[in-house]
């Protein structure tokens, strides 16, 4: 299995296929996406040999990101070709829900089990300020549509941004009083580029947790192979809250989870400096041992901790570079 010099063993792996995303966030892309010269974006059979070796060293969860994973025309084919991975259990993706409502159904069955969509407000209007488009009620029937196409884990993602939407609890907390939805808050971190923008709108996690645990929500015990939230219930809502809060005490002690870039790089946290290449190594099928001996060593040189909190952002300029 994958473990590092700290004793961690990694189940779980974030796998961007494209950098590509049709949404300007302003915590993301402001300015939209700005096509590069350079190598493409991994193949599927690219794709299907670095699941394949993964899933041979204990990897068992998988999530496709992006930019926006669905802008690519092959998705549904890499849904299917990453779900009949012998060893992958669990499957999912992120999604800014923009192709949802219309796919959710389709993306299901081709194997996919879980789905997180991004939504930073339920505002019309701040939703089109952040994001750029006006397109809440097409995103949120699209979370509908996966509610009813039965997925097993459905999830709304919202980067907590101070007076933008850091008020608007109530409004999340609605939403998910009769949904069996997860809404999770990712406190927003500290990038190359985003300075400015960091120190106007990051407000700390504690701030919702602190409203959670005064309207009688209670931590939730952490299930295997779980990310990186820390999950909150609630008798009378039917679904939860979980906060994404990498600023807290002891937030990379569980990390079990790597990232792999749309061009095939292996970063091994997401503020580690370059990444390092793995297209070599997923040219044929007789690869296969090499690569998962690259990967074996690589992981050693790992660090304990990402050391946000001491100001380091590491070489990592953009989230949507490295899926996020």
């Amino acid at each position: 299995m994958l473990q590092d010099a700290y004793g961690r063993f990694f189940e779980y792996l974030r796998l961007s296929i494209t950098e590509v995303c049709n949404f300007s966030c302003t915590y993301c892309l402001p300015d939209g996406y700005r096509k590069t010269v350079g190598p493409g974006f991994l193949r599927i059979d690219e794709i299907t040999r670095l699941a394949r070796a993964f899933a041979d060293l204990g990897t068992w969860k998988i999530r496709i990101t992006g930019g926006e994973p669905s802008v690519r025309k092959d998705f549904t084919q890499i849904i299917e070709a990453l779900a009949n991975t012998p060893g992958v259990r669990r499957l999912a993706t992120t999604t800014n829900g923009y192709r949802l409502y219309q796919n959710a159904q389709k993306w299901r069955d081709a194997g996919l089990q879980a789905i997180n969509v991004s939504v930073d407000s339920f505002q019309p209007d701040v939703f089109h300020r952040v994001t750029g488009h006006d397109r809440l009620d097409e995103v949120k029937a699209g979370i509908e549509a996966c509610l009813n196409a039965d997925y097993d884990a459905v999830k709304i993602n919202a980067v907590l941004l101070k007076g933008i939407n850091d008020q608007d609890l109530d409004l999340f907390l609605d939403y998910v009083k009769n949904r069996p939805v997860s809404m999770r808050f990712i406190e927003l971190m500290r990038t190359g580029d985003n300075v400015d923008y960091f120190d106007r709108y990051h407000v700390p996690a504690s701030v919702v947790s602190n409203a959670l645990e005064q309207q009688g929500w209670v931590r939730k015990t952490r299930e295997q192979g779980a990310g990186p939230a820390v999950e909150y219930i609630h008798a009378d809502y039917a679904g939860s809250i979980g906060l994404i809060a990498p600023y807290s005490k002891d937030f990379c002690k569980s990390c079990n989870r790597l990232r792999v870039s749309a061009l095939g790089k292996l970063h091994l946290c997401l503020f580690t400096e370059l990444g390092m290449d793995l297209r070599p190594f997923l040219q044929a099928d007789d690869q296969q041992e090499e690569l998962k001996l690259f990967l074996g060593k690589s992981l050693q040189s790992k660090a304990v901790s990402h050391f946000l909190d001491e100001g380091v952002t590491g070489g990592n300029h953009r989230f949507a570079d490295i899926g996020g």
